[in-house]
């Protein structure tokens, strides 16, 4: 049993589940766990480690339209080094300074495997869902995508630097913030586009017409890619970018572009049924944890 389907287990014991966060009193709550096997390729530094696991939890709040308030982090590794436990908690200082909220702490604990779980906390009275879209909304995604595919790529070429600089991307809180009054589905990226937009019409219960020409693929992307054939694939079904996926009523479209520093690419718009790109079945192809 994979991820998705032990969360579809959980959905009949659970209720709500689904978005990428839960509302409690106003208040937005997610959690996550990051392994060095699975999540850390060689190379990568304790600050790098500290920043991209809050990120991914803060990128959850961004998802729901939140302000991020806080995050904590459990802390786990066969040996506790003195310089890479600092370089993780000012990594994960510094990623939630970039999003005005504050980490506060968390747990440490033996373990064989370095392995961080994270929670973030975050607050809004009106959380953006992904079960809102509707037909003829415009399909957005902000920022680019590609961008840990190509870090991978760089990380496995020894090229440490790059694969560090990539790996540490920016939390959409604001850009969440900013979209929340239009937007009436999102969903950050993390399990890569394709899966994403599965997943939003699965909870929306509609489809998604996409086009490829305008979907916004990061430019490391081409260093690593043999062509803008493989550079397409990777930056719809690699996962991992932690951009944001929305849907937003087509009058508002240019309202929302204007109200936010981080590009905001329409690609498609919402359909009856059936996800395409190019007028093609599009495959629920992503990241598997």
């Amino acid at each position: 049993m994979d991820e998705r389907a032990a969360l579809a287990l959980l959905a009949d014991e659970l209720d709500p589940v689904g978005d990428d966060a839960a509302i409690v009193d106003g208040l937005v709550v997610t959690t996550d766990m990051l392994h060095e096997r699975t999540d850390f390729p060689d190379g990568t530094t304790r600050y790098t480690a500290g920043w991209r696991s809050v990120g991914a939890s803060l990128s959850d709040v961004a998802a729901m339209g939140a302000e991020a308030i806080a995050a904590v982090a459990a802390y786990a590794a066969p040996e506790f080094d003195p310089e890479e436990l600092l370089a993780f908690v000012r990594g994960a200082s510094d990623v939630c300074e970039g999003v005005g909220a504050e980490y506060v702490g968390g747990d440490l604990d033996g373990h064989d495997e370095f392995t961080v779980s994270t929670t973030a906390i975050g607050r809004t009275a009106d959380p953006v869902r992904r079960s809102g879209a509707r037909p003829d909304d415009v399909v957005c995604v902000t920022g680019t995508l590609g961008r840990t595919a190509a870090a991978l790529a760089f990380f496995d070429r020894g090229d440490h630097d790059r694969g560090n600089d990539l790996f540490r991307f920016e939390p959409r809180v604001a850009t969440g913030r900013a979209l929340a009054p239009h937007a009436t589905a999102m969903m950050d990226s993390s399990d890569g586009l394709a899966r994403s937009l599965h997943q939003l019409a699965d909870a929306s219960d509609c489809g998604f017409a996409i086009e490829s020409d305008p979907i916004p693929i990061d430019d490391a992307v081409a260093e690593t890619t043999a062509g803008e054939d493989e550079a397409l694939e990777r930056a719809t079904t690699f996962g991992e970018d932690f951009e944001l996926v929305c849907t937003i009523p087509e009058t508002e479209v240019e309202t929302v572009r204007a109200a936010t520093t981080v590009p905001v690419t329409p690609i498609g718009s919402v359909v009856a049924d059936g996800v395409t790109l190019d007028g093609e079945p599009l495959a629920d192809r992503g990241y598997t944890h």
